[in-house]
C-alpha cells in the first residue's frame, strides 16, 4: 500500500510538471499587422510578381548570368554567410537537447591513512584492523532540470530563429552580390557607350577641323575659329582616358566581388542591344513580408526577442532538478566488482529559488522586454523601407522611360542639326561658332541618353531586389 501511495505521488507531480510546461510565463508580442494595401502607389493591383523569378528568368544577357553564377560561387561575404549559418545550426542543435538529462561517468580511487589517535584511525583499527582506508568507486550520474517554466523551450525557440535568421541573412547577401553585378555590367556597357561616342566625337572634329583650316587658308575665318575647334576637340580627347579609366576600376569591382583577382570582364552586348520590359509586375505588397530577406530577418528578431524575454521571465522562478548517481563502491579493490554486494545508489530531487540574485534576473527581465520593443520597432521600419524602395524603383521606371523617350528625340534632332550646321557652313550660311556648338550639344546629348538608358537598366535591378527576388 506504501508503495502503491509513492507511485501514486510521483505520477500526480509528474502530470503537474507537464501541466505548467505547457504554459508560458510570459505573453509572446504578435507581428504588428502594417496595413499594407492591395497595391504600390499609383500603381495598378497586380497578382504576380517578378520578385518571385528566379535569377536566371528574371536575366536574360548570357555574359551576365555568367558573371553572377561566377560571383556566387566565389564571393567572400556569402561563404562567411554559409559558415555562419553553420555555426547556427550547431547551436539549435545543441539547444534541441536541452531537456535531455546530462550523463556522465566517473572513476575514483583514493587512499588515506588516518592518525592513530584520531576517532576515525580509532575505528579503521577496532573495525578493519588495518591502518590506511581506500574507496574505489565506480559510478554514472546524471542531472535533469524539469522545464516548468518553458526556460529552457525559449532557448531552444530563440536557437531556432537565430538559425532561421542566418539562412535570410544568406539570402540578404545573395540579393545584394546579384543587385550590384548586374548594375556594375549594365555599368561597363554604358562607359562602353560613352567611350565609343566620344571617340566619334573626336572624329568629327577632327572633320570639322580640316574643314575651319581650308576656310582659314581661303581667308574666311580667322585663327580663333582654328584655336576653337582645337580645343573643343581636346575636350573630347580628355573624355577617352576618363572613360578608360573608370571601364578599368569598374572592371576590378566586378572581378573582387566574384572573389577573384582584378582581371578585365568580358561583354559581347552593346547597352543599345539591351532590352527593357516594358511592364514589370510588383504584385502585392503584402508579398515582402514573406519575401523579403530583411523583412523576414525582423521578424525572426521579434520571435527571438519573445523567447528571451520568456526566458529572462522563467529565470526568477524556482527550478526544479533531479540528480542521480549509481554504480559500484569498495573500500577494497578486491570487492570493487563484487555483484550485488558493491551497488550503490542516491537520488536527489530539489527546488532552487533565487534570492539575492534576484534584482539582478529583474533587470534582465525588463532589458528583455525593452529589446523586443526595439525589434518591434525595427519591424515596422523595415516593412516601411521594402514598401517605399518598391515604390521608388516603380516611379523611376515610369519617369526614366519619359525621360529616354525625350532624350532620343533631342539626340535626333541635335544629330540633324549638327549635319545642317556644317552644310551652311560649307556654303557661307552658317558661322563656325554654330557649328562648335551644334557638335557640343550632340555629344553632351548623347552620354547623356546613355547615362538615362543605364539608369532605366538600374531601375529594373533595384525593382526585382526590392520585391524580394534574387536569393532564388
Amino acid at each position: 500500500m506504501k508503495t502503491l501511495t509513492k507511485y501514486s505521488i510521483a505520477a500526480i507531480v509528474l502530470l503537474a510538471i507537464q501541466t505548467i510546461e505547457g504554459c508560458k510565463v510570459s505573453r509572446d508580442v504578435a507581428v504588428p499587422n502594417m496595413n499594407l494595401p492591395v497595391a504600390f502607389r499609383d500603381n495598378a493591383q497586380d497578382s504576380l510578381s517578378v520578385g518571385a523569378l528566379p535569377w536566371k528568368s528574371y536575366f536574360e544577357d548570357p555574359e551576365l548570368k555568367s558573371l553572377i553564377a561566377d560571383a556566387l560561387d566565389h564571393n567572400f561575404d556569402l561563404q562567411v554567410a554559409v559558415k555562419n549559418i553553420q555555426s547556427a545550426e550547431f547551436v539549435f542543435k545543441q539547444a534541441k537537447l536541452g531537456d535531455i538529462p546530462s550523463v556522465g561517468l566517473g572513476i575514483s580511487a583514493s587512499s588515506g591513512r588516518p592518525s592513530d589517535n584520531s576517532l576515525s584511525g580509532m575505528q579503521l583499527n577496532q573495525f578493519l584492523g588495518q591502518q590506511h582506508l581506500e574507496d574505489y568507486t565506480l559510478a554514472v550520474s546524471l542531472s535533469w532540470e524539469a522545464d516548468i517554466w518553458g526556460k529552457i523551450r525559449g532557448r531552444k525557440e530563440a536557437a531556432l530563429a537565430g538559425y532561421l535568421s542566418t539562412q535570410e541573412a544568406r539570402k540578404a547577401v545573395q540579393t545584394r552580390i546579384v543587385s550590384d553585378i548586374s548594375k556594375g555590367y549594365y555599368n561597363l556597357l554604358m562607359l562602353d557607350a560613352q567611350l565609343k561616342i566620344a571617340k566619334n566625337n573626336v572624329l568629327l572634329n577632327d572633320s570639322t577641323l580640316t574643314l575651319i583650316r581650308l576656310q582659314f587658308t581661303s581667308g574666311k575665318v580667322s585663327s580663333l575659329a582654328i584655336q576653337q575647334v582645337e580645343a573643343q576637340k581636346l575636350t573630347a580627347e580628355a573624355l577617352v582616358p576618363r572613360f578608360e579609366q573608370q571601364i578599368a576600376v569598374q572592371e576590378n569591382a566586378i572581378s573582387v566581388l566574384s572573389g577573384r583577382l582584378p582581371s578585365p570582364v568580358g561583354r559581347s552586348n552593346s547597352l543599345d542591344s539591351l532590352s527593357i520590359a516594358e511592364k514589370l509586375t510588383s504584385g502585392m505588397p503584402a508579398e515582402l513580408l514573406r519575401r523579403r530577406p530583411d523583412v523576414r530577418q525582423a521578424e525572426l528578431a521579434l520571435a527571438k526577442a519573445n523567447a528571451d524575454v520568456g526566458v529572462a521571465k522563467a529565470s526568477m522562478y524556482p527550478s526544479l532538478t533531479l540528480n542521480a548517481q549509481g554504480g559500484l563502491d569498495a573500500i577494497k579493490a578486491s570487492n570493487w566488482f563484487n555483484i550485488p554486494a558493491s551497488l550503490f545508489g542516491t537520488v536527489v530531487g530539489g527546488i532552487t529559488q533565487p534570492l539575492f540574485d534576484k534584482k539582478r534576473l529583474n533587470t534582465n527581465y525588463n532589458v528583455a522586454k525593452v529589446d523586443r520593443e526595439v525589434t518591434v520597432i525595427r519591424f515596422r521600419q523595415s516593412v516601411l523601407t521594402a514598401y517605399g524602395e518598391v515604390s521608388d524603383a516603380l516611379v523611376k521606371l515610369d519617369k526614366l522611360k519619359q525621360q529616354q523617350n525625350l532624350a532620343n528625340q533631342r539626340t535626333g534632332t541635335l544629330q540633324e542639326a549638327t549635319r545642317n550646321s556644317q552644310l551652311l557652313f560649307k556654303n557661307g550660311m552658317a558661322t563656325y561658332l554654330e557649328v562648335i556648338i551644334a557638335e557640343s550639344n550632340v555629344l553632351q546629348s548623347q552620354l547623356e541618353l546613355a547615362t538615362i538608358k543605364k539608369a532605366r537598366l538600374d531601375a529594373t535591378v533595384d525593382l526585382y531586389r526590392s520585391l524580394g527576388g534574387g536569393w532564388n
